[in-house]
């Protein structure tokens, strides 16, 4: 799952080539997760990189993960009834 994940969010990366001729790749729909490099494909592996330490801290610290073509990494607890 978490695979799938991974690969559905870096189908969503935009890639924009800067004026300093570097790489700036994000991911829309995750905020704060960016990349930039001097080549697209450092960006992208650089971004892939950042997309797994964003998933990692995310879910520890429980945050909500945004929910990608349906996959959605979210934990839900059912608290138990006291009889």
């Amino acid at each position: 799952m978490l695979t799938d994940y991974i690969q559905a969010a870096m189908h969503k990366a935009t890639y924009t080539l800067l004026e300093d001729n570097t790489f700036f790749g994000e991911i829309p729909e995750l905020a704060g997760l960016w990349s930039n490099a001097a080549t697209l494909e450092e960006c992208r592996d650089e971004l892939a990189e950042r997309l797994e330490e964003w998933l990692i801290a995310g879910l520890r610290l429980g945050h909500p993960i945004p929910v990608i073509n349906d996959i959605d990494l979210n934990f839900t607890f059912e608290k138990e009834e006291v009889a």
